[in-house]
């Protein structure tokens, strides 16, 4: 699980390498968010020649949690860091 203000790896190509989240978008509780959930960020850090520039808000997925992950079968399914993916207006990222 992610919390407000935590530290986003960005695991595509904008240029972006640091975002800090804010809120998850449709929830009641929108301090929270899990994988899959759709979220305002707020970039850290990115390179000169980024499409996002730094202090721009922008809306992301989240793709990878540090956070335990339990499947079906009863594996579990755990990553280093937690990272996401900005995603346009239309949902694509």
């Amino acid at each position: 699980m992610i919390q407000l203000r935590s530290i986003l790896d960005v695991a595509d190509n904008t240029g972006a390498k640091k975002a800090a989240f804010i809120c998850v978008l449709g929830k009641k509780n929108c301090f929270i968010g899990k994988i899959g959930d759709v979220i305002n960020v707020n970039i850290k850090e990115s390179s000169p020649d980024a499409a996002i520039k730094k202090g721009e808000v922008a809306k992301a997925v989240i793709v990878r949690t540090k956070d335990a992950i339990r499947r079906s079968d009863g594996s579990l399914l755990r990553f280093d860091r937690n990272a996401i993916v900005f995603i346009d207006a239309q949902m694509n990222p």
